[in-house]
């Protein structure tokens, strides 16, 4: 089957939902759960693909041989890539729901669970790309919170915009003294009404990953640390809400790791590992083995401008053929 042609069916489509039955319709023998994920086939080996993007898709558009648009490659390419493979015996084709975002890769953590693998592979990311570690990660909501007012009558009223405003400031400036083991980032900002009203609430999502475990929950107790301190200058009540967590380490073993480079071989590629997160991480924290392979080219994932070479999908399906038959299924 050409990975291409359901690349560019696939990913204007907007919604697990429409992506799950598009994909369930072009599955023989496919199977659907409560969730919304989509598998078939029979096998110790579990192949993941997550149906999800950031962004909402738009029509992809061309630009000399490069494709364009929202998730053309994360994770579009991906599932185009897997559901192009032919049926396998002893291999599963999965595709998920819930990697992106605040998902907390429930799909995966719920596929794996049903199904018991003793090999996952997520389907996800760029040619050569091999991610060998999972990087793990806390998201949590913070809510600063007041009694408001009116901007003049009332300005004496603790602002919880303020608050919340020297907060990200605050753990901007922890993060930069940790180094690159670790990073930290904040989107979804909300907070007031109007201009001349003092906000009720102010609220943001904040994001912190790292390599390691230990320094992971480290700086998610220093940054509620942080952010209580604010809370208590500036006279305003705090609300620390955690929404998803990721796990770190490796289960990755030699036997997968060598398949990986056998299978790049085949394109005359080396395997660039590694750390990230993906699918793999639901298998990576019930100690099965596990890693992602990139299965296309491109770049600008997670943005508006992101782009593939569609003819790389047809070299992730050689690689990916090539890494099954290297592990002794196909």
């Amino acid at each position: 089957m050409d990975p291409v042609r359901f690349l560019l069916e696939l990913a204007p489509l907007a919604g697990e939902e429409a992506r799950g039955a598009y994909v369930a319709a072009r599955l023989p023998g496919a199977r659907r759960d409560g969730l919304g994920n989509v598998w078939a086939g029979e096998g110790r080996v579990l192949l993941l693909a997550h149906l999800d993007t950031v962004l909402p898709p738009e029509p992809p558009r061309r630009a000399g041989e490069r494709l364009y648009g929202p998730g053309v490659g994360d994770n579009s390419s991906g599932v185009a890539v897997l559901l192009s493979l032919p049926e396998i015996p002893g291999v599963v084709r999965g595709f998920t729901v819930g990697e992106e975002g605040l998902g907390n890769l429930k799909g995966a953590r719920a596929l794996v669970e049903t199904l018991a693998p003793e090999v996952v592979v997520a389907v996800d990311g760029y040619l050569p790309g091999v991610v060998d570690r999972a990087l793990g990660s806390v998201r949590f909501r913070v809510t600063f919170l007041g009694r408001g007012g009116h901007a003049w009558g009332d300005k004496e009223v603790p602002n919880p915009v303020f608050a919340l405003a020297e907060g990200l400031c605050r753990l901007r400036a922890l993060f930069q003294e940790v180094g690159s083991e670790a990073s930290l980032n904040a989107s979804g900002l909300e907070g007031g009404e109007a201009v001349n009203a003092i906000p009720k609430e102010a609220s943001a999502l904040v994001e912190i990953r790292a390599l390691e475990e230990g320094r992971l929950r480290t700086l998610h107790q220093r940054a509620q640390e942080v952010l209580k301190e604010v809370a208590r200058f500036h006279g305003v009540r705090v609300s620390l809400e955690v929404l998803g967590q990721r796990p770190t380490g490796s289960t990755a073993t030699p036997r997968l790791l060598q398949a990986a480079a056998e299978a790049l071989a085949k394109i005359g590629e080396r395997p660039r590992f590694q750390p990230g997160s993906t699918d793999a991480s639901a298998a990576i924290e019930r100690g099965i083995p596990a890693l992602a392979l990139g299965v296309y080219r491109g770049s600008g994932a997670h943005t508006r401008e992101e782009w593939v070479l569609p003819k790389s999908l047809w070299e992730g399906r050689e690689v990916l053929l090539a890494f099954l038959k290297a592990l002794g299924v196909g």
